[in-house]
């Protein structure tokens, strides 16, 4: 069936990550891709070591391009050439959005920039992702996850520092880059509902930095009124509410306990845990005598929880009503049974012939799973677009003959 946005045509002048999968969240919502690639160098992305994990490894599979641009057609356009950037403005007429990360000095030097693009299409909705925002003195400044969100943003001051009081690295990669892309998506979403009930074509402006401030925004608030330079740290120990805590199994697995309205369901913990003095006990019979004794009801749960391994908790835990969950390995998610239920991991076709699971985007629409198909081949469906595009086979062999396409 097709997606909200079916009809929709991109244009997206992007590479690396952060508005890359911008796109591929568009695609998963039934927009029609173009990724514009230089006929050479390609996008970047597509030659990145991250991690010490080489692109494709042992598998072949680059998951680092496969992620953010799958679904997606690719056209090898070089923009510094006069009949290339021909070749790309006829895209930019046939499109409701152009997206792009491009930085303005670059938008600019290749003109195509809002006016540019503009002067083409007049009710093109532009969205435009940067490292810190459109205005201010760093506006023209580049930025990646690392600097601008983990850095820059904050994110990295509210976790912990290792010994030697140095800040802890980010825990994956393109870490704010995904949740900049999912803003950027549904950013753009909203511009072509404003389109379409106002004829009014929006400039969109998403940023890493601003994108951390709203993932970290309860504690930027507090920091001003409070007086904090960062996340006070916490006392597991001494939290007012044991029942919202994190619990050690006897395997050294961890259990995430969140009962928020903890008496509702203390009883019935009480009891799988095989701890009666939970309820008899006045000093942790209600959640107010809890948080008096805090310290000692915590060492009840820690000695319960670590007197069994995770899978004795699991199904123990089975039908509990209260919230918990365990800490799950990211090889877990595979066999996780929600996951699986939703769709969370679908399966692409590698051009290899294997199958290979990617990531959904997180919204479903009518309750079906996304499904995705794999990464475009650098310059794999040039003629199909320019074609496409009205250019007649001669121009293209031209533009071929020229190097203004691949």
């Amino acid at each position: 069936m097709p997606g909200p946005l079916e009809g929709i045509k991109v244009v997206e002048l992007a590479s690396w990550m952060f508005v890359p999968s911008a796109g591929t969240v568009l695609v998963d919502w039934g927009a029609d891709v173009i990724k514009v690639e230089h006929p050479v160098t390609g996008d970047p992305q597509r030659g990145l070591v991250t991690s010490g994990l080489l692109p494709g490894g042992d598998s072949g599979i680059n998951f680092m391009m496969e992620q953010p641009n799958r679904g997606k057609r690719s056209v090898a356009i070089d923009l510094s050439r006069p009949d290339g950037r021909e070749a790309f403005m006829r895209l930019v007429e046939g499109a409701d959005v152009f997206l792009t990360n491009y930085l303005p000095p670059v938008r600019r030097k290749l003109r195509v920039d809002v006016d540019d693009v503009r002067a083409r299409n007049p009710r093109i909705v532009v969205a435009r992702g940067s490292g810190q925002g459109p205005k201010g003195p760093d506006a023209e400044k580049g930025g990646y996850d690392a600097a601008s969100f983990w850095a820059r943003g904050g994110v990295g001051a509210v976790m912990p520092t290792n010994a030697e009081g140095w800040p802890s690295g980010q825990p994956s990669a393109a870490f704010g880059d995904v949740m900049g892309g999912l803003a950027t998506a549904g950013a753009i979403a909203a511009a072509l509902l404003q389109r379409e009930r106002t004829g009014e074509a929006s400039v969109v402006d998403v940023s890493l930095l601003a994108t951390a401030m709203w993932q970290l925004s309860p504690m930027v608030v507090a920091a001003k009124l409070f007086g904090l330079t960062r996340l006070p740290t916490a006392n597991r120990l001494k939290n007012p509410n044991p029942g919202v805590n994190t619990y050690r199994t006897a395997d050294d697995r961890f259990i995430s306990l969140v009962l928020l309205q903890p008496d509702k369901f203390w009883d019935d913990l009480a009891k799988r845990l095989e701890r009666p003095e939970l309820t008899t006990d006045e000093r942790f019979s209600t959640a107010a005598a809890r948080a008096q004794n805090t310290e000692t009801c915590v060492a009840v749960l820690d000695d319960a929880f670590g007197s069994q391994p995770l899978a004795h908790w699991k199904q123990v835990l089975a039908d509990f009503a209260g919230v918990w969950t365990p800490y799950q390995t990211l090889d877990e998610l595979y066999s996780d049974p929600q996951v699986i239920a939703n769709g969370y991991l679908p399966a692409m076709e590698a051009p290899n012939g294997q199958q290979v699971q990617l990531v959904a985007s997180p919204a479903q629409f009518d309750e079906r799973p996304v499904e995705v198909s794999r990464a475009p081949e650098h310059g794999e469906h040039t003629e199909q677009v320019l074609v496409d595009a009205g250019f007649d086979w001669e121009a293209i062999a031209a533009m071929k003959q020229s190097g203004a396409i691949l």
